[in-house]
């Protein structure tokens, strides 16, 4: 028999595990499927921004290399022309009406989804969230009837008030989430003080929902931004055209100068590069939040 008293312990900490490899293994997966994705994104964009220092020759020729002469001129005479500026601030007006009235109605009517039993409550949240299936155009011709019975056609509220509707299924349904998955201490003791709903709300919920309500406020403006169907519809004058509308006279006055549309649209996507790492912390925290409870 094998005296057990002279066997060598072994060293776990030399000897690889096959955890050890599977995790190494993964993390290579990980960073080569990461690298795919952000080539993915970032590709285009930045082939689009350098083609608006090219000439029309030069893009056709050579669409994704460097400019071999860099035409500052494509840029700085979009950023001095008034129509840029006007489309830019009416998206500007329209993206932040959405976003204003997307987080108040949203976090309220969460509130009541998350913390108040009524009949019907169930059925309610489930109406709204049929609202995802269905995107604005299925629902155009009702809309525009409805808009212009209300007498908002070529206004911004008759662009504002259809995004609000069309992205409040979204809204709720990441507000009750986050609500559900505060500490329920925070609720019993602010009732036991005397608290009531709308202090608890007020006072309690919101200073701690910044996450989420950053993450909801990216996900509305960002959807606004890009809006193109329905300020199509709802809007006849110019001088109201967001910039997706603007690029489409924009494209029909400069039909073979591609060099200035890419630098145009360069210019337009800016606002919501900046506007999402501004807020990339607190949108990851409210996406996350609740996907582990204790």
């Amino acid at each position: 028999m094998t005296d057990i008293s002279t066997a060598q312990p072994i060293d776990a900490a030399s000897a690889p595990t096959s955890g050890q490899r599977i995790r190494a293994g993964t993390q290579v997966y990980m960073y080569i499927s990461l690298i795919i994705v952000a080539a993915i994104v970032v590709v285009p964009l930045i082939s689009t921004a350098l083609g608006g220092f090219k000439t029309l020759g030069e893009l056709r020729g050579n669409p994704f290399g460097l400019p071999t002469e860099w035409q500052w001129s494509n840029y700085t005479d979009i950023i001095i022309s008034k129509r840029y500026w006007l489309q830019m601030s009416n998206s500007l007006i329209i993206a932040l009406l959405t976003v204003f009235l997307t987080l108040t109605f949203g976090a309220m009517a969460a509130f009541c989804f998350a913390h108040i039993r009524f009949f019907g409550t169930d059925y309610l949240v489930n109406y709204f969230l049929i609202g995802l299936m269905f995107p604005a155009a299925t629902a155009i011709l009702p809309l525009y009837i409805r808009i212009r019975d209300l007498g908002l056609i070529d206004t911004y509220w008759g662009v504002v008030l259809p995004q609000v509707a069309f992205g409040m299924g979204m809204s709720i349904m990441l507000f009750r989430n986050y609500f559900r998955n505060l500490p329920s201490e925070l609720f019993d003791a602010a009732f036991v003080d005397g608290c009531g709903y709308m202090r608890f709300f007020w006072h309690i919920t919101l200073p701690l929902s910044r996450p989420i309500i950053a993450t909801v406020g990216i996900i509305s403006f960002v959807s606004s931004w890009n809006s193109y169907i329905v300020p199509l519809i709802m809007l006849n004058s110019e001088s109201r055209y967001p910039w997706p509308l603007g690029i489409m006279i924009y494209r029909g006055e400069f039909s073979t100068e591609w060099q200035l549309v890419l630098a145009f649209i360069t210019l337009t996507i800016l606002p919501t590069i900046i506007a999402f790492f501004l807020a990339q912390k607190h949108i990851i925290a409210g996406l996350t939040a609740g996907a582990v409870k204790s």
